[in-house]
């Protein structure tokens, strides 16, 4: 492909550097911030066209339409399920089931953000979870940081446990092929031991010193968590339909099904029953606001994203990064691992967490040939993930739930500063990077 691609690419240039430099660029303006990441991906996977790196043809091949589809499901999923009130009635439910004590509602918090965000992608779970979290602090007359900070922590742990909890494992089990059932078995065990850790640590940094009146707790629990809950036959059919989802999940190999048909097929369904129940205009209007409730700049930043990196792929760079990489470890397996979990962590908490999997995927495919095939380097897949995720936490711009709070915070008049943040989490990020680095040790070394 390589060879077919540089007779195409202008004036005769290497398509190597040629897609290198437009990955580069593409993620240096990424990391600016200063245009719109969906925007800037959608131009570099434009390029690799127009430049002759390779035609819309093979471009359209990069796409991993699982992801893509998978992604868009569970977004409609949580946009309907949103308007029945069930995740404030849990965010309530929670603060109460601490007593409304400061630092059990810390706890108890982390615990709710980490279980939602294992079945909702990491933004939808702090967009439905913060907002609570800031009017239960006010109430309670105690600072929101500590309890902000925790769940960005929460939410990415939470999220590394399975397929659907984080992006990057999403892109991980589209494009390797690996289940839900593969994330649950592999990841979990050690995402609960992590979460476990960062909650004492986080306990002992500010938990200890929480302190609230016995009016704002009586306050608090004079909260009506039922309330919350706006249309009961929405919630009714929510539930049921999440739960099948969950159970096509867990049942997808034997069943022959991908990810992305089970969530689009869910999605579908609870459209169908949501829309059952209304008259044709309020039927049109629950569309209309479902879809707009999909996070569009997202998707299409998959979709750019993807094609920049299939253009790095064709033009050769991965194969001869894999090929130093495999050379680098002196072709040994744990080696190998070990290095991918640390430089996924460090860099994920540098760069978007989302990108840098993207282009790591195929870099580690072409490394399998080096350890004996496909079927001998899962062990890596599971480095890749559990680096990418945890590493995410590092930094504000390790992930996308980091800026979503940042953001929320700063408009209800909470600082939320990228130095303070990162003196603080960084170190945090390396504790949780370690204990994966002494279970992927234990377990597959």
């Amino acid at each position: 492909m390589t060879a077919q691609a540089a007779s195409h690419v202008f004036f005769g240039l290497n398509p190597m550097w040629v897609s290198t430099c437009i990955l580069a660029v593409t993620y240096a303006i990424i990391m600016s911030e200063q245009v719109n990441r969906a925007i800037i991906a959608l131009i570099g996977a434009g390029l690799m066209i127009v430049v002759g790196v390779m035609d819309q043809e093979e471009a359209i091949k990069g796409i991993d339409w699982n992801t893509i589809g998978l992604l868009t499901g569970m977004m409609i999923l949580v946009s309907v399920s949103r308007r029945s009130g069930m995740f404030q009635y849990l965010a309530i439910w929670s603060a109460q089931a601490a007593k409304a004590h400061p630092a059990g509602i810390l706890f108890i918090l982390q615990i709710t953000t980490a279980v939602l965000s294992a079945f909702l992608d990491n933004v939808t779970t702090v967009l439905l979870v913060v907002p609570v979290t800031m009017a239960i602090s006010t109430t309670l007359k105690v600072p929101a940081y500590p309890y902000l900070f925790a769940e960005i922590f929460a939410s990415n742990i939470g999220g590394t446990a399975t397929l659907i909890g984080d992006p990057p494992n999403i892109l991980i089990g589209s494009q390797v092929g690996l289940t839900f059932n593969d994330f649950v078995f592999h990841l979990t065990p050690v995402i609960v031991i992590v979460m476990v850790v960062q909650a004492i640590m986080i306990h002992l940094l500010w938990g200890k010193a929480l302190r609230s009146t016995v009016e704002a707790q009586a306050a608090v629990m004079a909260m009506k968590a039922i309330d919350a809950i706006e249309d009961w036959t929405l919630l009714k059919q929510a539930l049921v339909v999440l739960t099948l989802v969950m159970i096509g999940f867990v049942l997808a190999r034997p069943l022959h099904l991908e990810p992305a048909t089970i969530a689009m097929l869910g999605a579908a369904v609870l459209m169908l029953l949501d829309n059952w129940e209304h008259h044709s205009e309020k039927a049109a209007h629950n569309i209309h606001q479902t879809f707009g409730d999909v996070e569009w700049i997202t998707i299409f930043f998959f979709v750019g994203l993807f094609v920049v990196v299939h253009g790095v792929d064709v033009g050769g760079l991965l194969n001869l990064l894999a090929s130093k990489l495999v050379a680098a470890t002196g072709g040994n397996l744990a080696h190998a691992g070990f290095a991918i979990l640390w430089a996924s962590a460090i860099l994920s908490a540098i760069v978007d967490n989302i990108p840098f999997v993207a282009t790591m995927i195929p870099l580690i495919k072409n490394m399998a040939p080096s350890f004996g095939g496909a079927d001998h380097i899962q062990p890596l897949w599971w480095c890749l993930s559990l680096g990418a995720c945890l590493g995410g936490n590092g930094t504000l711009i390790g992930a996308s739930a980091n800026l979503t709070v940042a953001g929320i915070a700063e408009r209800n008049g909470v600082p939320f500063r990228f130095i303070t943040y990162t003196l603080y989490a960084f170190p945090m990020m390396l504790v949780s990077v370690a204990i994966a680095h002494v279970y992927v040790w234990w377990r597959y070394f």
